[in-house]
């Protein structure tokens, strides 16, 4: 999942959501069945066949999500996936996402330049060094809240100390 969406604005949000199962040419009654109850249980079935340029920021991205959880993949990768989006939008989205990855369970990695964002989508943070890039440390980040979520994470005080020891890390001059 890249940093725009990459909806096809000529194809409703149903058929985007099937596109990568028509690509692979995995466009099963199985396949399809998962898809509608994806989009039932992230509040989108109701806007299947509206089309990319009348929904929100943020319910595209969920959309991109969807079209990629469609396919079943094993790992999941997100390329700064909400940069995109203005600050409060980002905030909602990442809540969203984080929820849909938990509930479908699946290994995600997470390409980020926002600091505070990898801290409260994350369960390890790995800093890498500047060209070539190598591993400088990784960072197990644990909050220990019951119903965890990037909001929520935000206000615990070990927020602010995970910020601040991955800020020193990345070495910028300011």
């Amino acid at each position: 999942m890249l940093q725009k969406d990459s909806l096809l604005e000529w194809r409703n949000i149903y058929k985007n959501v099937i596109f990568g199962l028509e690509i692979r040419k995995i466009n099963t009654p199985e396949n399809r069945n998962y898809v509608e109850q994806l989009l039932k249980k992230y509040h989108l079935y109701e806007f299947k066949d509206k089309y990319p340029s009348q929904l929100s920021g943020g319910m595209r991205q969920r959309v991109a999500l969807i079209r990629t959880l469609a396919i079943r993949p094993r790992i999941l990768l997100l390329d700064e996936a909400f940069s995109a989006l203005d600050y409060q939008t980002r905030l909602m989205v990442t809540k969203d996402i984080y929820e849909i990855l938990k509930n479908e369970n699946v290994t995600t990695l997470m390409v980020t330049h926002d600091i505070s964002e990898a801290i409260s989508m994350s369960d390890r943070i790995v800093v890498l060094t500047t060209r070539p890039a190598t591993v400088k440390i990784i960072h197990d980040i644990n909050f220990e809240m019951e119903n965890k979520n990037p909001l929520s994470v935000r206000e615990s005080p070990k927020f602010s100390k995970y910020f601040d020891s991955i800020w020193k890390e990345l070495d910028v001059n300011a």
